[in-house]
């Protein structure tokens, strides 16, 4: 449907909606509405929650970004 953010799969010609994104979707809205949308107070929150569930929390090394030939000859740059 042109103008839906949130459409489902097509499915036999019918939209079809995924149970568990739509489960995702309520869930992530009830914890915006509870900090009135603030994503600083929204992010603090879920580290706090990322922190006291108590796994292990890993960070990987960045991945050093590489220019292709095609792109470099494309904008004439060095690759």
């Amino acid at each position: 449907m042109p103008g839906n953010l949130f459409t489902g799969r097509i499915i036999g010609g019918r939209n079809k909606k995924d149970q568990i994104v739509e489960e995702v979707r309520k869930h992530r809205l009830a914890h915006t509405r509870k900090f009135k949308g603030d994503l600083s107070a929204i992010c603090d929150d879920l580290l706090r929650i990322q922190l006291e569930s108590g796994h292990k929390i890993v960070r990987l090394a960045p991945k050093k970004l590489t220019t292709t030939r095609s792109y470099a000859r494309a904008n004439k740059i060095s690759p």
